[in-house]
């Protein structure tokens, strides 16, 4: 399968958004390939299907003053964090057909997840960090071994896995998935104290916090990119 690798830099949230709903339109159509869009969001929250509004700690006024939007959207899971220095990728694939209540087969959507996971992982890996999976859980996460030399987090925190990588998807009523994953690099983790991230008390930490030094972005890019044609096997 051929994919389409495109680069669009630091981008509103709503112009990706609107971007997504186009070439997912497109690829339905014949008329593009298969695309992996990767970017950086300005400071925004975004809330999911299963968002709640008690999950936002912050009030208006703290709201305006870090320069937040927030959205409500159309992908599965709750709150999460999207800023700058953060990597966030929305694959625009073909799936498969969806079934009369326009969803994927739960084994196909499960499965895709699970591909997303493990890309992350391997992407990880290429910078010496050890990353994995939670039952029941999504996105991709490192052990309190790993995460123990951050500087910054909590010592109760230490004790538990962080996540380093979170995923929220969509597949639209022709099978094309929307959304993706986000992968902290390099963002001011200040802003994940604004909310309690996808529902959950767990830390959250960056490639920053775990590395001697935080890598370039466009590395981190490379690596995700070199990692999603891997799994996804494309050219």
């Amino acid at each position: 399968m051929k994919l389409d690798i495109i680069d669009l830099g630091l981008i509103e949230y709503q112009t990706a958004w609107k971007l997504q709903d186009k070439y997912a339109a497109e690829i339905a159509e014949g008329k593009r390939p298969p695309t992996l869009l990767l970017l950086e969001h300005p400071h925004v929250y975004t809330f999911g299907r299963k968002g709640h509004a008690e999950n936002l700690l912050w009030g208006e006024e703290q709201l305006k003053q870090k320069g937040i939007s927030i959205h409500w959207v159309d992908r599965g899971g709750d709150v999460t964090y999207h800023g700058p220095g953060q990597l966030v990728g929305y694959p625009l694939l073909p799936l498969g057909k969806v079934n009369t209540e326009n969803k994927l087969p739960e084994a196909d959507y499960v499965g895709y997840v699970r591909k997303l996971e493990k890309m992350l992982i391997g992407a990880l890996m290429q910078f010496g960090i050890a990353a994995g999976q939670r039952s029941g859980l999504t996105g991709a996460w490192v052990q309190p071994d790993v995460h123990s030399r951050c500087a910054r987090c909590k010592p109760e925190d230490k004790k538990k896995p962080a996540k380093i990588a979170a995923i929220g998807v969509k597949v639209d009523v022709h099978g094309i998935s929307r959304h993706g994953f986000a992968l902290n690099v390099n963002p001011d983790m200040e802003y994940w104290e604004g909310i309690i991230a996808c529902g959950l008390s767990e830390p959250v930490v960056s490639l920053a916090d775990l590395l001697d030094l935080a890598p370039a972005l466009e590395d981190v890019k490379a690596k995700v990119a070199s990692a999603f044609r891997d799994v996804f096997e494309t050219e």
